[in-house]
């Protein structure tokens, strides 16, 4: 049980530092989608949940008696910097990193799958219900790009289009 407690409490910093990646990246496609409103208006909205995420997170280490782990966090902001920067030298930013956010959300989804599962093998039962409502609200996220990605898609070619 012991063991399972110590993976549990380094998964739930991994959680940390991918909830810190996906603000850093969520911050930096906002940015610059101002051609795109529907999707700039779900990955504003869904930043903010982010945010959220990342303290239910701290809540869930914390009452596991640890702390977020500064490297890696540090390591995932590093991360997602490098990945926005490196759409700025793309034409095709917005269906690229439409797609990329699509992965990252079913990243979130399984590693909150994961993350249940390690809390109810640790004893950490109480945190069960937390991690359920983020695994919920990473896979609606999911779901909408999935839905969305194909009208994104035809968005930029037609602007694409449109400026031949």
């Amino acid at each position: 049980m012991e063991h399972a407690k110590d993976r549990l409490l380094q998964w739930l910093r991994d959680a940390h530092a991918m909830e810190e990646q996906a603000i850093t990246m969520l911050d930096s496609q906002v940015q610059r989608l101002e051609h795109y409103p529907e999707l700039r208006g779900k990955l504003q909205q869904h930043l903010e949940e982010t945010r959220a995420q990342l303290r239910t997170v701290e809540g869930c280490i914390e009452r596991c008696g640890g702390s977020p782990s500064a490297s890696k966090d540090f390591a995932a902001k590093t991360t997602a910097f490098f990945q926005g920067m490196s759409g700025i030298f793309t034409t095709d930013e917005v269906v690229k990193g439409a797609m990329a956010a699509y992965t990252f959300e079913h990243f979130d989804v399984s590693a909150y799958r994961s993350l249940i599962g390690a809390a109810k093998a640790a004893g950490a039962t109480e945190l069960v219900p937390e991690l359920e409502r983020l695994l919920n609200e990473e896979q609606a996220m999911a779901d909408w790009l999935g839905e969305h990605l194909p009208t994104v898609t035809e968005q930029f070619l037609a602007r694409e289009s449109s400026r031949e």
